[in-house]
């Protein structure tokens, strides 16, 4: 049996595409894209589509920010699989000016919550990177208030998810 260092990359039969992120004595922490954490039995059959040599010392806090950046950075853009609540599948928004003459503007409902879930994933990719990086603590925190607030703005939008944990909170 081949074991897998933190930072492979794997495809795993029900859940799809996965980064390693920490190993234990009879799993793998496995972050998959459109599940989020699992645990996975070692002895488990994965697809390894990037294959890391596991550490034999213990990995330092350093060496998993690198590898968070590094993933971070090489993802940046991708967003997961999100459902739309079932009542709104297959709906259009419309959008009406309040002046008269002008024309509405109509959008599949589809298209806008797509947009509204890449904001939501670029928002998280930008608080990853507020913590990861060399700011003072002081900044770090005030950045963190804004990304919460832009989070209390997009609540209106919660209502369009199916599930709760998909939805913005502003924690």
């Amino acid at each position: 049996m081949k074991f897998l260092g933190i930072g492979s990359r794997v495809k795993h039969e029900e859940y799809g595409l996965g980064v390693v992120m920490n190993i234990r004595s009879t799993y793998y922490n496995i972050t998959f894209y459109n599940r989020g954490d699992e645990k996975i039995p070692l002895d488990e059959v994965l697809e390894i589509l990037e294959y890391v040599e596991p550490e034999r010392d213990t990995v330092s806090m350093f060496d998993v920010e690198q590898s968070l950046k590094s993933l971070l950075e090489k993802w940046n853009g991708q967003t997961e699989t999100v459902p739309l609540g079932d009542k709104w599948k297959g709906g259009t928004l419309i959008l009406k000016p309040g002046a008269d003459g002008m024309a509405s503007k109509e959008m599949p409902i589809e298209t806008f919550f797509h947009k509204i879930v890449m904001m939501r994933d670029k928002l998280r990719v930008l608080e990853q990177k507020v913590n990861a990086s060399n700011l003072d603590d002081e900044a770090k925190v005030d950045c963190q208030q804004y990304i919460t607030r832009c989070y209390g703005s997009m609540t209106s939008f919660n209502i369009l998810f199916k599930d709760k944990d998909h939805q913005f909170n502003t924690k």
